[in-house]
């Protein structure tokens, strides 16, 4: 079965922070199919090594699979922290780019699933009704 790499942003987005040395993410598929993927493929290990070459740290996670999200917590990923590092360009906030720039391995069916399955919200299957007018 041949596969092909794509970058995580192909069917997820992500949110990070800083706090102290540690990095927080927080990795949200864009549906279920996706996140069989991102469940199979995103890794504690595999996070690690796409941070390699400047993370000394270890790189916990959980699986949330009632918000197919994914939290990723980089240790000793600041240099010190925020105060203390030189590297302007890699606090928290600017991370979640270089997770979703992450390759995974993927079937074409696997990826032609995940891009046409609806994306889903904090709603579930069915969108929120609009606010009526007036209402705020």
């Amino acid at each position: 079965m041949s596969t092909v790499r794509i970058p995580l942003v192909r069917i997820a987005h992500a949110r990070s922070g800083d706090k102290a040395d540690w990095v927080d993410f927080g990795l949200f598929a864009w549906n279920a199919a996706g996140y069989r993927l991102l469940e199979r493929e995103v890794t504690a290990e595999r996070v690690r090594a796409h941070f390699a070459p400047w993370l000394p740290g270890e790189v916990d996670a959980w699986a949330l699979p009632r918000i197919l999200a994914f939290k990723f917590v980089l240790k000793g990923a600041l240099q010190g922290g925020g105060a203390r590092n030189l590297r302007l360009d890699n606090l928290g906030k600017s991370m979640a780019g270089a997770l979703l720039r992450m390759e995974i391995e993927v079937t074409a069916a696997e990826l032609t699933e995940a891009l046409d399955t609806p994306r889903v919200g904090w709603w579930g299957e069915d969108p929120p009704a609009p606010l009526q007018e007036g209402m705020t």
